[in-house]
């Protein structure tokens, strides 16, 4: 079963809030991020990349860059810009963003939980990412970015969540993307139970999201993540831009297409309502696929079943010669949020992509079914939201290397 564990956290200066929290260094461009660190002394890209405003620490030896982000840390502290919680607790986490509200419990997870598959995975992760996070996670002792956990709903959790929503927030931050993020310290040691003693009825939890960190600690201890339960996480969809046909016609590529397919031109864009739907644009003509019952019938595990996997080996392989799309420079993955519908037709009426594909989004239950089986996703199946600001509430362990 499941644990987790309430914890001492790094939180930013209420003041400060918005100065010190970013978004991962991963959604910057480099230029950006130099950009906001050369502005901003007290921004946390400090402590994840001390280069960024300092150009001669780029190619410092990494012992020597990690005592720098330990000396930052320590110069956060005594500021006040930093304030570490005297009194353990668990979290509740509050996010509104995209027009979603989304709540859940913020706290420690165990490594082992996810050795034994009490934590089940459904992605898989690149070994060269693991020791880099790795690397960062016992040197500087700082965990910022929380990984994304789900589980099936639980009473005890969600009244838990309402009761402590009610009160004044810990910190109420509204960031400069438009998203707001609000979160409440449960430092009462009666509701920590509660809230512990709910986990631990639970059979497994699901990584939605943050796979490479979580792998990471592995046999290392405890991760900073947050728990929220099936219905309050979101799943968008990736869609599919190819260029080239790989040597046929459109009017060729919808004949073989439409020996497993039934097809249907349609008027507007086609962003599937269901699945085992999906969307093709090609030559200036919007099409609507179904899988006829022979391909459906075929499939056994839960992988086979996905959209994304009938469409990969039924028309990506066989048709457009795209064996795997993890490599093939051809492919380009496109999540859809707001507006992105006319982006992707103008990329193939410009002339960037020859034919795209849009699908339905994965839904809960089939990112759980894959988990269960213990297999893993095609590449970029999911965008799952909320993703998460680094630097609003950090687990910090200074002997983290020693242990």
């Amino acid at each position: 079963m499941p644990s987790i564990k309430p914890f001492r956290a790094l939180i930013p200066s209420y003041h400060e809030c918005s100065v010190i929290v970013t978004r991962p260094l991963d959604n910057y461009s480099t230029g950006e991020a130099r950009l906001i660190a050369t502005e901003n002394q007290y921004s946390f890209l400090h402590l994840i990349d001390p280069s960024l405003a300092e150009p001669s620490w780029r190619d410092m030896r990494a012992e020597l860059i990690y005592r720098k982000i330990g000396l930052t840390i320590k110069q956060f502290l005594d500021s006040g810009k930093l304030i570490h919680q005297a009194i353990p607790a668990v979290y509740i986490y509050e996010c509104i963003h995209n027009g979603l509200l989304q709540k859940g419990i913020w706290a420690l997870c165990e490594s082992d939980d996810y050795m034994s598959g009490a934590i089940r995975k459904h992605e898989v992760t690149v070994e060269r990412r693991e020791k880099q996070l790795a690397e960062y996670l016992i040197n500087t002792g700082l965990d910022s970015n929380p990984v994304l956990i789900t589980y099936r709903p639980l009473p005890v959790i969600d009244q838990e969540i309402v009761k402590y929503s009610k009160m004044p927030p810990l910190i109420d931050l509204l960031f400069n993307d438009g998203s707001r993020h609000r979160l409440w310290a449960v430092e009462d040691k009666r509701d920590i139970q509660a809230i512990q003693d709910a986990v631990a009825s639970l059979d497994v939890m699901y990584i939605a999201d943050g796979h490479h960190r979580v792998a990471a600690m592995k046999g290392r201890g405890q991760f900073s993540a947050i728990l929220m339960n099936t219905s309050e996480i979101k799943i968008h969809e990736f869609n599919r831009l190819i260029k080239g046909l790989n040597g046929l016609t459109a009017p060729e590529i919808i004949e073989k297409i439409s020996e497993t397919f039934d097809l249907t031109v349609s008027s507007s864009p086609v962003y599937p309502a269901r699945i085992h739907e999906i969307g093709m644009y090609v030559n200036g003509v919007w099409y609507k696929l179904s899988p006829k019952s022979a391909i459906l019938n075929q499939k056994k595990n839960p992988v086979e079943k996905l959209d994304v996997s009938i469409l990969q080996d039924h028309i990506l392989a066989p048709i457009l010669g795209i064996s795997d799309p993890r490599t093939d420079a051809r492919i380009t993955f496109q999540g859809r949020l707001a507006g992105d519908s006319v982006t992707i037709q103008d990329s193939v009426d410009h002339g960037l992509f020859s034919i795209a594909f849009t699908l339905f989004p994965i839904t809960v239950d089939e990112l759980l079914g894959v988990a269960d089986a213990e297999l893993i996703m095609p590449p970029k199946s999911t965008w799952i939201e909320p993703k998460f600001l680094v630097g609003l509430l950090t687990s910090y362990t200074p002997n983290l290397k020693s242990l």
